[in-house]
């Protein structure tokens, strides 16, 4: 038997699995989807759902925690396309150190993001940095759960974020991980315009 036939037979055993499993996902309903660990890219993935659902014309919205006033190209870029953007715009809390003033930016953008998650014309909504939100105590994790669990049948959410509560986790229907394996910051090099922000 020849390489290329021994290829297109592995092949064709994989394609009638994948076939199979295709088959067999008939549910159709909006999902819960945690992009967490120590790893550069959660956001990225988080805003890459995001856009691609733009370009299936979904309506969107995006709740940004723990984001500064600097810059975003992600936001300078989507709201043209009619995303809804709901921003902490304190910063990073290590730079802040104002538990007080954090918990009330946190809760602020929170009451825009429980709107979108109760509002059936929104497809698909990104909870950036939501996990620190719940690890910090800046939001109570059961009115989060509540708020996600009772949006509509058909919406997507996204929540991005390290050391997701496991209760998140347990919640998902889809979980990534994101592992650090090397880190240009590590070695110095300054974030980038485009890459990083």
């Amino acid at each position: 038997m020849s390489d290329n036939s021994r290829h297109q037979e592995r092949q064709q055993k994989l394609k009638e699995k994948v076939d199979a499993r295709v088959e067999d996902a008939q549910q159709e309903r909006g999902i819960v989807i945690v992009i967490t660990g120590n790893g550069k890219g959660k956001s990225t993935s988080g805003f890459g759902t995001i856009a691609r659902a733009v370009g299936h014309d979904q309506k969107c919205g995006v709740a940004q925690f723990i984001k500064g006033t600097w810059a975003c190209g992600e936001r300078d870029l989507l709201e043209q396309h009619d995303v809804d953007f709901h921003v902490m715009a304190t910063g990073f809390t290590w730079d802040t150190q104002d538990k007080t003033a954090d918990t009330v930016a946190a809760i602020a953008v929170w009451k825009e993001a429980k709107k979108m998650l109760a509002d059936d014309r929104y497809d698909v909504v990104l909870l950036d940095e939501m996990t620190y939100m719940i690890a910090y105590d800046y939001l109570p994790l059961d009115e989060v759960i509540e708020a996600i669990q009772n949006r509509p049948a058909e919406q997507t959410v996204v929540i991005t974020g390290r050391a997701a509560h496991r209760s998140l986790i347990e919640m998902a229907d889809t979980v990534s991980e994101v592992r650090n394996v090397k880190h240009a910051f590590d070695s110095g090099i300054k974030a980038r315009r485009g890459v990083d922000w």
